[in-house]
């Protein structure tokens, strides 16, 4: 089940299983190019999937994918380990907001399970703390759940109500 995500809370949860129509995953370092990389790639596949540059919901997809991806790099890096990240389109569960029947997930895999996500309040003169605000900000759900088959680490996700490509 996912908690709310108002500041100072802990993500939580997995999201339901959906149907699955296009998806992308790939490992990459756990280094500033490799988010560099993941991001890039995440927005050079919503363009092929028809969602194209400069719209409303590849600009946010990216920078979602952008802030997970960072967060893995600066707070989950082992040396020698990898992130990944996993970009799925399916159908949006019944009934679907109006005019958003896809649902984007982006799924972030670390070798950290020590540090966990929260959530905080922002204040204007940090210079860092902000990404998963933003996640909450753009995302119509977002959590995190235990890395699969028992190896350490977590996924931090996000789903991203979209209209259907043009």
């Amino acid at each position: 089940m996912t908690k709310e995500t108002a500041p100072g809370t802990t993500l939580t949860g997995d999201p339901e299983p959906l149907p699955l129509v296009r998806h992308f995953g790939m490992r990459f370092s756990c280094t500033p190019r490799g988010a560099r990389l993941a991001r890039r790639l995440a927005g050079v596949r919503l363009d092929a999937w028809g969602w194209a540059y400069g719209t409303a919901a590849h600009d946010d997809v990216t920078l979602i994918v952008a802030e997970l991806c960072a967060n893995a790099v600066r707070h989950a890096r082992v040396s020698g380990r990898d992130f990944r990240l996993d970009l799925g389109a399916h159908p949006a569960p019944d009934p679907a907001p109006a005019g958003r029947p896809v649902v984007l997930r982006v799924a972030v895999t670390d070798t950290v399970g020590e540090r966990l996500p929260v959530t905080r309040p922002v204040r204007p003169l940090d210079d860092t703390g902000r990404g998963l605000a933003i996640v909450a900000a753009l995302a119509a759900r977002s959590g995190w759940r235990p890395r699969e088959s028992g190896a350490p680490g977590k996924t931090v996700w996000a789903e991203y109500a979209a209209p259907v490509p043009s």
